[in-house]
């Protein structure tokens, strides 16, 4: 799986790529289907504390999975669109078995 990570607004470090590029190659557990994903960790203008966003999208052939989470930490942003996504794989799969 080819995954692209883009940082805005500010310079991501090594550990945080690391930390995301972990958390998405786990989603290959729930899918063979993924060809790559592209991952955005933005910084919002907001002023509160949840101001980082992590957003997720899949290349999958029958139809690409996307999640947006904000958080305080992109960590927890991460871990919540992994998530998002997971159910999202979960209900496609059923959808397709015709569950």
């Amino acid at each position: 799986m080819n995954i692209q990570i883009h940082s805005v607004r500010f310079d991501a470090d090594k550990k945080l790529l690391n930390f995301v590029s972990g958390k998405v190659k786990k989603l290959l557990q729930y899918s063979d289907d993924i060809i790559g994903a592209e991952v955005f960790l933005r910084l919002d203008k907001a002023q509160d504390a949840d101001n980082k966003i992590t957003e997720i999208k899949l290349d999958i052939p029958r139809s690409p999975l996307f999640a947006r989470k904000q958080n305080k930490t992109f960590e927890e942003a991460t871990n919540h669109a992994v998530d998002a996504l997971k159910k999202q794989i979960t209900k496609q799969k059923e959808k397709i078995r015709g569950v």
